[in-house]
């Protein structure tokens, strides 16, 4: 007779299309708990409907034990309070409803995963909830309201997903929250008025908000605020706060003459009013004379100092010589001024193409002049052009590019540039300007200055730059792949081009940055093939694809984990023409043959090691429907990086815990 009941209602529910299929087994196990009461049964149920959506593969629970065993779950006083699954590669959405039931939930941390879609209402309902870590995951949309009635809040890391919408005030219902980090998701507008009396640790850079910095929050970092259209407090000063008078001012009244001692005048001036006659005794043609080449001797003298002084600052074999020099573009001094006016008049319509044109709405403090002043060093050169360090005048250090055999119109070229310099990612290296003109096309960039991949990978061995250990691979691999990620999320056409080892620039922490990003599309189709690098279609074809990309994102894990270079005679002597080639010839038992001698000391993490190296054959495959998606391979070196990385983390979440 018990049974019975819960049958007919199931079968009832069904037939009035309540339920969908999905939520059957959920509804059935807790309608067979005594009075419905949340329970340690429960909360079994409604983890294993989470495992069933999203870790059905890789969560390998025993249903007929006891949760508190299972791994990643903790209990107390005979209920699920912590859920720690960090790297364990779980795919994506969860269902609404899936973790209604855990109400005695203190902790859940669902960070370096594949999980996607909205972050579940019923959030709201785990009403003991301290910590929730769901950072490097694929959430998007906006946050459900039900989150800010959680006002006992205590750590919050969203950061690394792709939530959207506005900040809202709700976030100021978590009044003893000590750690909030928002960073790098697509959250948009103004921020609202903030402040939280407890508030450690705070970042909520790279996003898509603008305005001013609220009063509240003025105190933190200007390093919690990268990458945004923000001013106030750490920031730039808002420009309704540099002005304490708010009244308009009159228009502007035209310039009054100059002061006959700041300029030259025609000899017909009249220098003797409001002075004394004998003064001076020289005729106007001898003053100005005399003012003339006394600026010419100064001028002569500081630019003598300064070629003086770069020789003395950089001791190269080889001497500096200016951008202008080394681009073969026009002296500095013939070189016209930059108009600092974005849309010039139609008179000028013949200037255009002689001005640099920032990118991305930001304004730097240099011009066209500046740049090509600046002394150049070739820091390397490939089929889509020469790369030069550039030191301004004031010190700023940039990198800028010269290309070559441009394949495309301005009109083309100009709406490509706009493209590229709205990417904002922290895996992308940022275009600052550009400059185009029929014989040179210039493009400034950040500036990195550990080099690129290739330089410690392919670079001296008996230098004393220390080898990449595994970590730092790992890493370097993880964060390149999220930048490539990020290209191709911009639309189906949208690709790099020209992923290969000396185009991922180092940063801090061994952070990747792409390079030369979407440039391969603007050269001669025959002239940027990568040799090594380059997808077997594109070679026939000439065109370049997302699913080329991984290709390519394939072959660099090869050359990541090998320590050799995509092209080598190794390669043909062991019967395979290439590194994806050679990989493949050696078999499955022997993959430490394939491992840098470096990697061959970290024996504790050799099965991460080959599950990276398995992730590279499978985006080098020779057909294109069997690599994956670049999402895909994200979430995967997610899992197999998170598993060395979340030690820290793991000690941070321990310390909020009650």
């Amino acid at each position: 007779m018990s049974k019975a009941r819960p049958r007919r209602y199931r079968h009832r529910m069904v037939e009035l299309g309540m339920v969908s299929p999905p939520l059957l087994l959920l509804l059935l196990l807790l309608s067979l708990l005594p009075g419905g009461a949340p329970d340690l049964a429960g909360d079994a149920a409604a983890l294993l409907a989470l495992r069933a959506a999203v870790g059905r593969s890789v969560l390998r629970w025993n249903a007929s034990a006891s949760p508190c065993s299972w791994r990643g779950v903790s209990c107390s006083d005979n209920r699920v309070s912590v859920l720690r699954l960090p790297g364990s590669g779980l795919l994506g959405a969860i269902p609404a409803g899936t973790l209604t039931n855990l109400t005695a939930l203190r902790v859940l941390s669902l960070r370096f995963n594949g999980l996607s879609g909205a972050l579940p209402s019923d959030i709201g309902s785990l009403r003991n909830l301290n910590s929730i870590i769901l950072r490097n995951n694929r959430f998007s949309g906006e946050l459900p309201n039900s989150l800010f009635s959680l006002s006992g809040l205590v750590r919050l890391d969203l950061s690394e997903n792709n939530f959207s919408g506005g900040i809202s005030p709700g976030f100021n219902n978590f009044t003893g929250i000590r750690t909030l980090l928002l960073q790098n998701n697509s959250f948009s507008g103004e921020m609202p008025e903030m402040s939280f009396s407890r508030l450690k640790s705070f970042n909520i850079s790279y996003n898509n908000l603008t305005g001013s910095i609220p009063r509240g929050m003025r105190s933190q970092q200007a390093s919690s605020f990268l990458g945004m259209s923000l001013c106030g407090g750490p920031l730039r000063s808002c420009q309704n706060e540099t002005s304490p008078t708010p009244s308009p001012s009159p228009p502007p009244s035209p310039p009054p003459p100059p002061p006959p001692a700041s300029s030259p005048s025609p000899p017909t001036a009249n220098r003797t009013t409001g002075g004394s006659s004998s003064s001076s005794n020289l005729s106007g043609g001898a003053i100005a004379g005399i003012a003339v080449g006394s600026a010419a001797g100064v001028l002569l003298l500081l630019a003598l100092l300064i070629v003086f002084c770069n020789r003395r600052r950089r001791p190269s074999s080889e001497p500096p010589v200016s951008v202008a020099a080394a681009t073969a573009a026009r002296p500095a001094t013939s070189a016209p001024a930059v108009a600092k006016n974005p849309a010039p008049a139609p008179a000028a319509a013949a200037a255009v193409e002689k001005r640099l044109v920032f990118v991305g709405g930001q304004e730097m403090g240099f011009d066209l002049e500046d740049l090509l002043r600046a002394s150049a060093e070739v820091l390397g050169k490939g089929p889509i052009g020469t790369t030069y360090k550039a030191v301004l005048e004031k010190g700023e250090v940039v990198a800028v590019k010269r290309l070559r055999d441009v394949g495309v119109d301005e009109k083309e070229f100009r709406e490509s540039m706009e493209a590229i310099g709205e990417l904002d990612h922290e895996n992308v290296v940022k275009l600052r300007a550009y400059y185009y003109s029929r014989d040179e096309k210039l493009l400034v960039y950040e500036f990195m200055p550990l080099g690129s991949l290739s330089s410690f990978l392919q670079g001296n061995k008996s230098s004393s730059q220390a080898p990449l250990n595994w970590s730092e691979r790992c890493s370097i691999a993880l964060s390149a792949a999220r930048g490539i990620e990020y290209i191709h999320s911009k639309g189906s056409k949208s690709s790099h081009g020209g992923i290969k080892s000396s185009n991922i620039l180092l940063g801090r922490d061994n952070e990747a940055q792409l390079s030369d990003n979407g440039l391969a599309q603007l050269i001669t189709p025959t002239e940027n093939l990568i040799s090594g690098y380059t997808a077997p279609e594109v070679t026939d074809t000439l065109r370049i694809t997302q699913k080329s990309d991984v290709y390519s994102f394939g072959v660099l894990l090869l050359e990541l984990i090998s320590g050799k270079a995509p092209l080598q005679e190794v390669h043909k002597s062991k019967g395979g023409a290439d590194l994806p080639g050679w990989v493949q010839t050696v078999a499955p038992e022997n993959w430490r043959d394939v491992f840098d001698p470096e990697l061959l000391k970290y024996q504790d993490v050799e099965e991460e090691i080959v599950q990276l190296l398995q992730l590279g054959v499978e985006c080098a495959s020779q057909y294109q429907h069997q690599r994956p998606l670049m999402s895909e391979v994200v979430a995967r070196i997610e899992a197999i990086h998170g598993s060395k990385t979340l030690l820290s983390e793991q000690q941070q979440e321990d310390s909020v815990d009650p």
